[in-house]
């Protein structure tokens, strides 16, 4: 009885320790962002210009705008949790092979951005991009392209403000979702402070959406992307399920591409 007692306090500890962890620590599970200097240069095989935006609070936004050749439209692309432009330009490179132009930004901290991170400031920041696009194309032009943790982010711009299509990559029900898939014994409704409903922000999008999600994807489960599709209240969407696929490697599947070349054409 005295032992049951003893592991019941351990236990009790342990908890309490991982509670105060996922407070005060969520930002280092949720962003895995990557460093850049201010003088690194990018290099890519296509053209594009380097672009900085300045937001209300001081922050600065870097982003690569990419042309193609007699461009469709332009693709604003909302990139997942880890990395840095250095490695999502050379990501999105095949949207500028199919025709259309490609803007992509890192997040605060990301790269060479600069500021505080917040779910609010995040929202904010697309908002800022979507302004700078749509000065420069057709309202019928612009697509919103999200992936992982920026299917997310793009939910909720598509929103708030008209596009051609909404395409998700892997997106997810809510990032409450996910973490509750993760760690089911936490109180993460209270605990979390990034908690994306992308569920509620889908049902004000009066573009066609369209979703890209592996069955085998073990970061952002086939059931949440799943779950969102199905709360979709619109007619025009449609979901491409790539069987066997994981959380990264969609485009090494001929139905993701065959999808894209569908919905890009």
């Amino acid at each position: 009885m005295q032992k049951l007692k003893r592991f019941g306090a351990f236990a009790g500890i342990i908890l309490i320790l991982l509670v105060v962890m996922a407070y005060f620590f969520q930002e280092k599970l949720i962003f895995l962002p990557t460093k850049l200097s201010q003088e690194y240069s990018y290099t890519f095989p296509a053209n594009f210009d380097e672009i900085f935006l300045k937001t209300d609070d001081g922050a600065s936004l870097n982003a690569l705008h990419f042309y193609a050749n007699d461009a469709k439209g332009v693709i604003l692309y909302f990139h997942g949790n880890a990395g840095d432009l250095s490695r999502w330009g050379e990501i999105v490179l095949p949207f500028v092979d199919m025709g259309y132009d490609v803007l992509v930004m890192d997040y605060r901290n990301y790269g060479k951005s600069t500021g505080e991170i917040s779910e609010e400031a995040l929202y904010q920041d697309a908002q800022l991009f979507y302004n700078y696009v749509e000065d420069k194309y057709a309202i019928n032009a612009i697509i919103i392209y999200g992936r992982s943790l920026g299917t997310g982010i793009a939910t909720h711009l598509a929103s708030k403000n008209p596009s051609q299509k909404l395409i998700l990559e892997t997106p997810f029900y809510s990032l409450l979702d996910v973490a509750k898939a993760r760690f089911p014994f936490l109180p993460l409704k209270q605990l979390l402070r990034y908690k994306m409903p992308s569920y509620q922000f889908i049902k004000e999008v009066q573009c066609p959406i369209r979703v890209f999600h592996g069955t085998e994807d073990a970061v952002v489960s086939y059931d949440s992307g799943k779950k969102l599709f199905d709360t979709i209240p619109q007619t025009d969407k449609k979901i491409y399920t790539i069987p066997n696929g994981n959380h990264n490697n969609l485009n090494e599947f001929e139905a993701y591409w065959e999808g894209m070349k569908m919905e890009l054409k």
